[in-house]
């Protein structure tokens, strides 16, 4: 067992983090770690309640002998306020990458979000790891996701010794899965803004997963967006998954933030998302796909119909 590598994985009572923790178990010696919960794991999985910005965070480092870092936690919106979400993202995230300079951590991954990348009007049909980053122009909610990756790049280029890869993905869906989108599609009326459906790129967890390993056992450290080649309307999307659709008017722009607001949509419908349910942002993968040899396993048929037999199954044990 000695001779295995330790892995250390963050946000572990996540779905798509489970499925990592899972592949890895068993050739490698894991640590999960979570902000939410002690997660409950296998024989021999150390599991760790703790929020990375605090002083506790450091005792895993001194206790183990960590190699390398899998950074898969992050808070989301709908969890909690803007203060705890930069402590939680940013400060976080600069003490893990200051932890794994100290304690001689010679891996660490980062999974980061397309969100980064700002919905526009004027983006590019097909955007590349090059493109400007500019969420933060467009909302201060944000921001925590944008200097966590400005942190991770300053890391990468200063530190090289860290080995940092950064993934930026696009939506991921599937079972246990709780972002936005899936939460989302989950429901059973979901809105749409009237005269828009973008095109959207879905990605299985499963896949995600996949791609997380591939990028840690091939530890080609850089930046790559994540995503499959093929892509479909967000209200197509919204037709494959079973949900009716919920027109919500889109002029004036602050409309639909107004509506988002005070219904308290917060969860799947974000007010800060606004923009992304009205542009598209479409990745350019090619350079993930090409390092290490990465395709999706599972079409967007696999991914809907989970959407679909879950609202089926509600139905039938509705009383």
């Amino acid at each position: 067992m000695s001779a295995k590598r330790t892995v250390l994985v963050t946000g572990a009572a996540g779905s798509l983090a489970k499925r990592v923790i899972g592949k890895l178990h068993g050739r490698y010696q894991v640590i999960a770690v979570d902000f939410r919960r002690k997660v409950d794991t296998d024989a021999g999985i150390p599991s760790y309640l703790v929020e990375l910005h605090k002083r506790g965070f450091e005792d895993i480092f001194a206790e183990h002998r960590i190699d390398a870092v899998i950074h898969i936690g992050r808070m989301f919106a709908h969890e909690k306020d803007r203060l705890q979400r930069y402590n939680a993202n940013v400060l976080g995230t600069k003490r893990l990458l200051d932890l794994s300079r100290k304690y001689g951590v010679n891996q660490v991954i980062i999974h980061s979000t397309y969100f980064v990348y700002g919905a526009s009007a004027y983006n590019p049909a097909l955007i590349d790891e090059e493109a400007p980053l500019k969420a933060s122009e467009v909302t201060q909610d944000l921001v925590d996701s944008v200097e966590v990756e400005s942190l991770a790049n300053i890391y990468l280029w200063k530190h090289p010794d860290l080995n940092i890869t950064i993934l930026r993905p696009c939506n991921v869906l599937g079972p246990g899965v709780r972002n936005s989108m899936s939460i989302l599609l989950a429901r059973p009326l979901v809105p749409v803004l009237i005269g828009f459906s973008p095109m959207m790129q879905f990605l299985h967890v499963e896949d995600m997963a996949e791609g997380l390993m591939l990028a840690f056992e091939k530890n080609k450290p850089g930046i790559y967006n994540v995503a499959p080649e093929d892509y479909v309307p967000y209200q197509q999307a919204v037709e494959e998954c079973g949900c009716r659709k919920l027109p919500i008017p889109s002029i004036p722009p602050a409309l639909p933030r107004s509506i988002s607001s005070a219904l308290n949509w917060n969860a799947f419908f974000p007010p800060y998302l606004i923009n992304y349910f009205k542009y598209p942002v479409i990745l350019d993968a090619k350079l993930f796909r090409q390092t290490f040899d990465w395709k999706p396993k599972r079409s967007l048929n696999d991914i809907f119909s989970y959407y679909r037999k879950q609202k089926l199954l509600a139905k039938t044990v509705r009383p």
